[in-house]
């Protein structure tokens, strides 16, 4: 929604308790700008101290996930659709870019490792393969967050990255997958994002593929 010049000169006349009352109304029915907004202005924690948090939590809730057992790879599909919630809430709250590919990416290689044999042995097909398909696209949104941040970030995702890579080549339905939707897993392995990847990105989803 766009506001006239008239209207925002007009509200920038309020009384000061009159904007402060508004305010507060209009926070109580936006949840994730009031979470924001107390990070911002009142918390005494650093993003990076959040991030922290989040990283422990999703770890426990990986674990837990994976010790509980899955109903099928479905359910497992839908556990981690949970899991980036936490990831999308803690961003929305922070603005932590770095954050966003890092809990990505510790999230998506313990669910992977703790899942290795449920994803080997699952049924049926379809199922399996959009999961797998779920996997090489979170992949490519990994590489495409990477890839706006400052060049010297990428070391700090060396390990993530390579791991991310051997959990998708030692594992043949991943490993299918990302062959036929275009992910090169040497982008991982080597840990060398293209320089054109959102236009490779691009391309692949006019094409049909990572659905």
């Amino acid at each position: 929604m766009t506001f006239s010049k008239e209207f925002k000169e007009s509200l920038s006349h309020l009384p000061s308790k009159e904007k402060d009352k508004l305010i507060l109304r209009l926070l109580r029915k936006d949840v994730k700008l009031a979470n924001r907004l107390l990070f911002e202005l009142v918390s005494t924690s650093t993003v990076e101290e959040q991030r922290d948090k989040v990283e422990n939590r999703l770890l426990f809730l990986v674990r837990k996930s994976a010790e509980n057992g899955h109903y099928s790879i479905g359910y497992l599909n839908w556990d981690v659709r949970d899991f980036s919630g936490v990831i999308t809430n803690h961003v929305s709250i922070t603005k932590d870019k770095f954050g966003e590919a890092y809990l990505n990416l510790i999230m998506i290689n313990e669910v992977l490792m703790l899942n290795k044999s449920f994803i080997l042995d699952s049924r049926p097909p379809a199922k399996r393969r959009k999961f797998c398909v779920a996997v090489i696209s979170r992949a490519f949104k990994i590489l495409l967050i990477i890839h706006k941040l400052d060049d010297d970030f990428l070391i700090e995702f060396e390990e993530s990255l390579k791991k991310f890579g051997e959990l998708i080549s030692d594992n043949k339905f991943l490993m299918a997958e990302a062959i036929k939707n275009g992910l090169d897993v040497n982008w991982l392995l080597k840990v060398e994002v293209p320089e054109d990847i959102t236009a490779i990105y691009k391309e692949i989803r006019a094409k049909g593929f990572l659905r």
